[in-house]
């Protein structure tokens, strides 16, 4: 698969199907895999391009500081690479901050959004003190120790009850980031701006959807997005936590399709304007 040399390093994606673009931003420590459930049924009718995120994945180590607008720099030089000029964005968590981000500074390359799991705010106080001290033992004892604990706020208590190859599958996963390049991505989520009192410049469609027990951002956060934004419609999933792609993916699957065909038709345009 293609990479797409960036601001900051070497960025993997995948491609899948043909049609309107919809390109697809994971959670911070997840990679494009995090959407796996989703890639046939969407690469049906639509282009997927599949990134991972600067440090994460398949890309490149992130050897520099960044910001979430850099992030944003990085997903338009994989579309430009691809010949796709207006795009369907969709992200959870810090690609759901970059999704609304680039419906901001490059509204003419976003033509809907769907959001998952995400936060339009800056970060909270406690949630920038629990980064500082998780990011200082990653650095002391190693990303293992943390593992188990990540899991606990990714996830569910359903989903750790029930699902327990998933979770055995990505608590590996969150034991094996690079560690330098998650500790950059921590100082960009720290830092990031608020573009609460921006959302609703954004006029484009979008679905907002949320796991009714993230615990990390939870729903309110992604209330506020869809009541700030003009064109926007909410889905709260029932037994999810933060990961909900993964969680419950036969739902969020069909709300993502719906909200496609039903708004932004086949060929990428908004229903409502024809």
């Amino acid at each position: 698969m293609p990479t797409c040399e960036g601001a900051g390093g070497d960025i993997y994606y995948e491609v899948r199907g043909s049609g309107p673009p919809i390109v697809l931003g994971h959670s911070f420590l997840c990679s494009g895999e995090m959407w796996g459930p989703q890639l046939e049924p969407l690469a049906e009718h639509y282009q997927v391009l599949n990134l991972d995120l600067r440090g994460h994945g398949k890309s490149g180590p992130v050897i520099r500081p960044f910001g979430m607008y850099d992030l944003v720099e990085d997903v338009l030089a994989v579309l430009d690479r691809e010949g796709a000029g207006r795009a369907v964005w969709a992200g959870l968590s810090i690609g759901g901050m970059v999704a609304l981000r680039a419906a901001l500074v490059a509204e003419e390359r976003v033509s809907g959004l769907i959001l998952l799991d995400t936060h339009a705010g800056r970060e909270t106080a406690f949630n920038k003190l629990r980064s500082l001290v998780m990011g200082s033992m990653v650095k002391a004892f190693g990303p293992r120790l943390l593992a188990p604990e990540l899991t606990r706020l990714f996830f569910s208590s359903d989903t750790r009850k029930t699902k327990q190859p998933l979770i055995d599958e990505w608590k590996e996963r969150f034991a094996s980031v690079h560690v330098p390049s998650m500790l950059r991505a921590l100082r960009a989520l720290r830092r990031r701006d608020s573009v609460l009192d921006r959302l609703g410049e954004i006029k484009v469609p979008a679905l907002v959807i949320v796991g009714e027990d993230d615990g990390l951002l939870p729903p309110s956060y992604s209330n506020e997005i869809a009541a700030g934004l003009t064109d926007a419609s909410l889905v709260v999933v029932e037994k999810a936590g933060h990961l909900s792609t993964l969680e419950q993916p036969e739902s969020v699957t069909s709300a993502m399709v719906s909200f496609l065909q039903e708004r932004l038709g086949r060929d990428g345009r908004d229903a409502n304007c024809e």
